[in-house]
């Protein structure tokens, strides 16, 4: 049993641990988890953000390499290190993305917490974790280190291996206000007064997804679709356009289900308003649902990107993973958001690369279909998640149970070859360039 010390008000530090990768791109990637908790807990605590893949910090300011492009996205600060055994056959760089580990261990040794929280995302990014861990426990052995996000979720059993005293698994956040005595605000908007001077900004205005596609654990995790309250969405959206934040993503898994209750609501207010920013959506969008009227709105309110999940051509493929989308869908949405005003350039459709079931052969005919629609092609790695049926169907090929093989670049490779994963990533590039110059 750690002891802690007493104080007025507890203090919380919320860390969103650095990346061990084989290429992490900062794409609108903020810890938006423990931001909505920080948030939730403002006014009963004393809150601290250090997130080590903060691009806007003062060490990356200097590098010329590490500036953002027009909407917020850039490079992450790296340094290259050794792969760990399972990945050490992938004939990739294996590297460490975020602030140098010196910084957080400096920043330990200046202030003291009652409360670690720490983010997790991609199962196989545990690696950072274990360091936060590691260092708080050398240098604040007292404080209490809390576990949240997907990797806990989806691999608890792993991350029970890991020195923290409590995991916080799917959306059941009662087991920590249990655990840090608080009752908390669930109206109040994000912790992004946490960064000094953000960039780019988080909104969600719904969780789950009504789909059930084989080889995603959003249903598992977020559950059904549910709508969050609109007018705390709206309330975080002024906070960030009051910092001073320009592009603003969408993290929402089905942001057009249910638009004429949702979606749709929260732009006629954002207009209303007159509120100027840029919105992105990275985590892609269903062409089913993006009619005249959704587009038309969409780009009246400021929608500069266009993300759509296409995944393949194959119309039996899409009807045994979920039959989320088909291939005159895209082609309807694509037509709708030009006649809207929306760039080309500006939409593009996601692929998958490395599905078991997606043949080279498949994948190189979705890719000039998407081409001949006159819109970018970007091909999404495929990430085996455990639990899911696509994902259990994985073993044959990787160890499950090790998180590290989940990795969206490893696994590529080791099913098609690492010939055969660059020769469809550079036709993919060629196809993207020629379009460019139409």
């Amino acid at each position: 049993m750690r002891v802690r010390l007493k104080r007025m008000l507890p203090r919380v530090l919320l860390v969103n641990p650095p990346v061990y990768d084989f290429a992490a791109y900062d794409f609108w990637l903020k810890p938006y988890g423990i931001l909505s908790i920080g948030g939730y807990l403002r006014g009963r605590t004393e809150i601290e953000l250090f997130d080590c893949l903060d691009r806007t910090h003062p060490f990356n300011a200097s590098k010329k390499d590490l500036q953002s492009d027009g909407w917020g996205r850039g490079k992450f600060y790296c340094e290259k290190i050794a792969s760990p055994g399972p990945l050490v056959d992938i004939p990739r760089l294996f590297r460490r993305f975020g602030l140098p580990r010196r910084m957080f261990v400096d920043f330990l040794k200046k202030s003291s917490f009652d409360f670690v929280l720490v983010q997790t995302m991609m199962t196989y990014w545990y690696l950072g974790v274990e360091e936060i861990i590691e260092d708080v426990r050398a240098l604040q052995p007292d404080a209490g280190i809390i576990l949240g996000g997907n990797y806990v979720s989806l691999c608890g059993e792993h991350a029970g291996r890991l020195d923290a005293d409590l995991i916080v698994k799917d959306r059941d956040l009662e087991p920590l206000w249990r655990f840090l005595s608080i009752e908390p605000d669930l109206s109040a908007p994000g912790f992004w007064k946490g960064y000094k001077n953000p960039e780019s900004g988080i909104l969600r205005l719904s969780d789950g997804c009504p789909f059930k596609c084989s080889y995603c654990c959003v249903p598992a995790i977020y559950g059904k679709f549910q709508a969050r309250p609109l007018e705390r969405s709206l309330e975080e959206l002024r906070l960030l356009s009051k910092l001073g934040v320009q592009n603003i993503a969408f993290y929402d898994d089905a942001l057009l289900f249910e638009a004429d209750k949702v979606l749709m609501p929260f732009l006629e207010d954002v207009l209303r308003e007159g509120i100027k920013v840029n919105f992105h959506t990275p985590n892609g969008l269903n062409a089913r649902f993006i009619t005249q009227e959704i587009a038309q709105i969409m780009v009246r309110s400021g929608f500069k990107s266009f993300y759509i999940g296409f995944e393949s051509l194959s119309e039996k493929w899409q009807k045994e993973t979920g039959s989320k989308v088909c291939s005159d869908e895209l082609a309807r949405a694509v037509e709708n958001l030009t006649a809207a005003g929306a760039r080309p350039s500006s939409i593009t459709a996601y692929q998958l690369l490395g599905h078991p079931d997606i043949k080279t052969q498949q994948l190189e005919r979705t890719m000039r279909f998407v081409t001949n629609l006159g819109v970018r092609g970007m091909l999404a790695d495929f990430s085996p998640i455990p639990d899911t049926p696509d994902g259990e169907r994985c073993r044959q090929w990787v160890d499950m149970d090790e998180p590290l093989m989940h990795n969206k670049t490893a696994f590529p490779i080791i099913l098609l070859g690492f010939d055969e994963v660059n020769r469809l990533k550079d036709l993919q590039r060629k196809l993207n360039r020629e379009l460019a110059k139409k």
